[in-house]
C-alpha cells in the first residue's frame, strides 16, 4: 500500500544540488524518509532503518537528513 504523508518544508534548509535555501520538503513514502527540492527537483531518501540508527524515533523529530 503506497502511503504518502503530508509534505513539509525544512526551515533554513539548503539544496546540496542548486544550494537554494528553504527549497527542501521533507516527507515520508513507503517507510522512506524522503527530500525534494522544489527549486531543481534533486531528491534523496533514508529508509527507516537509517533513521533509526541516527538514534530518534520517527514521531521524536521531523527528520534526521544529513545531505550528502
Amino acid at each position: 500500500m503506497d502511503k504518502k504523508f503530508k509534505k513539509r518544508f525544512i526551515a533554513g534548509a539548503v539544496c546540496p544540488k542548486c544550494k537554494a535555501q528553504d527549497s527542501l520538503l521533507l516527507f515520508f513514502e513507503n517507510g522512506v524518509e524522503r527530500i525534494e527540492c522544489v527549486d531543481c527537483g534533486h531528491t534523496q531518501s533514508q529508509t527507516e532503518a537509517q533513521v533509526a540508527k541516527a538514534g530518534v524515533k520517527q514521531n521524536d523529530v521531523i527528520g534526521v537528513f544529513k545531505p550528502e
